[in-house]
């Protein structure tokens, strides 16, 4: 299936349509497991929304900051290695900052009612 509706579209209806339908119905430890099976579907949606954005972005800081090229998984490794051999740290021009906006960026997937998050995203 390839038209409307679309995959983040399909998957909310899901987590809408337990969170108010089924949720009320179930009690004690089912419905403790049913709200990690919702929790779980809105994470989904949050990934499918943000992430490839958030991960493009990524990719560019990285390139910037390590100058060279390579996949997001290699770009990583690249500068943990960095950064575990002491090339580069805190000091390096670009690394704070990079770091703050990949924290922010898979909190916002991961954790967006966090309220440290929350209160970071007001202080801009």
């Amino acid at each position: 299936m390839q038209d409307e509706p679309t995959l983040t579209e399909l998957i909310k209806a899901v987590a809408d349509f337990l969170r108010s339908e089924i949720t009320p119905a179930i009690k004690g430890h089912n419905a403790f497991k049913l709200r990690v099976g919702i929790n779980a579907l809105d994470l989904v949606t949050r990934q499918l929304a943000l992430a490839e954005s958030s991960d493009a972005a990524e990719v560019a800081r990285l390139k910037q900051l390590l100058g060279s090229d390579g996949s997001l998984t290699e770009l990583n490794r690249a500068l943990s290695e960095k950064i575990a051999s002491g090339e580069v740290d805190l000091h390096t021009a670009g690394l704070r900052e990079h770091l703050w906006q990949t924290t922010m960026d898979k909190l916002a997937v991961d954790q967006p009612n966090y309220a440290s998050y929350k209160r970071e995203l007001g202080n801009k």
